[in-house]
């Protein structure tokens, strides 16, 4: 017997396929004018299908960049917002799995007073400590420089709050057998804790990856040369202040190629994001 089925079981996937539209169709726009020679698209008769000039835009946004506004090419923009990314990344989850290590399994005075300090910084955002850590950082002579732009940026008091919560719901058993088992505190913190944290780090990771891409106001700051530039960056200096000089092709073949790292990052780790976000036990 086949069960029929109601208008409203379709609703939801009616509802998710327009939202897929609506985000979706900007995107293929920005693409499609990627596509098109700078003429077309500022003569609004640019059509709704890719155009011949997608190899020729690319190579150019790619290796040799914009001609009027800034000359530095996008590759190698998107090799500094990489290395940004992964650092920043890579630094907070490092920094935030052993600050919690340490405030869970060790006894030391002044525990929970540390940690609190930790946690209020919280309420202390980039752009309210931007000018003493742009001082500090001019100071120490790090402008331009790889340091300069991801050091600042390293800590991070939600990823030390989120791996705290989690070593908490770790059975004190497995503490208890890795001291039966000989096993230092390095020990269990490698063999067993690490791989529990692998959903955590993977959801952390991803988050923390497209905060780094996707920063604007510290980079601006810290960067005066063109070579140190990240694309977030170049983009906005691509889109100049007469729209007759903007070279929308190359523009918006910029954005499209801004996009493909972080997408690719959630593609690849997507399992392990979803399932450390709504993963309620170990």
């Amino acid at each position: 017997m086949v069960e029929r089925q109601s208008f409203f079981s379709f609703l939801p996937h009616l509802i998710l396929a327009l939202g897929i539209l609506v985000v979706a169709f900007p995107v293929y726009v920005a693409f499609v004018a990627s596509t098109w020679d700078p003429a077309t698209i500022s003569n609004g008769t640019m059509p709704l299908r890719p155009g011949p000039y997608f190899l020729e835009n690319y190579r150019q946004t790619l290796f040799e960049g914009t001609a009027r506004s800034s000359r530095s090419p996008v590759g190698l923009m998107m090799l500094n917002s990489l290395v940004m990314a992964l650092t920043i990344a890579i630094g907070k989850i490092a920094i935030s799995i052993i600050s919690a290590f340490a405030i869970v399994y060790f006894r030391f005075p002044f525990r929970m007073t540390a940690f609190w300090v930790i946690f209020v910084t919280l309420m202390l955002p980039v752009e309210v400590r931007i000018y003493p850590t742009y001082k500090i950082v001019a100071d120490l002579g790090l402008l331009d420089s790889y340091m300069g732009l991801t050091v600042p940026l390293i800590a991070s008091a939600t990823a030390t709050l989120l791996f705290r919560q989690f070593f908490m719901t770790v059975p004190d058993e497995l503490v208890e057998a890795s001291k039966i088992d000989g096993a230092g505190p390095m020990q269990f913190f490698r063999d067993t804790l690490l791989p529990l944290s692998i959903t955590t780090v993977a959801a952390l990771f991803v988050i923390q990856f497209i905060y780094g891409w996707n920063q604007y106001l510290w980079p601006l700051l810290i960067t005066t040369r063109e070579g140190m530039q990240t694309i977030v960056i170049g983009i906005k200096k691509m889109i100049v202040t007469q729209d007759a000089l903007t070279e929308w092709q190359i523009a918006m073949a910029t954005a499209v190629l801004a996009m493909l790292p972080p997408v690719l990052v959630v593609i690849i780790m997507q399992r392990l994001f979803v399932k450390g976000l709504v993963e309620t036990e170990k």
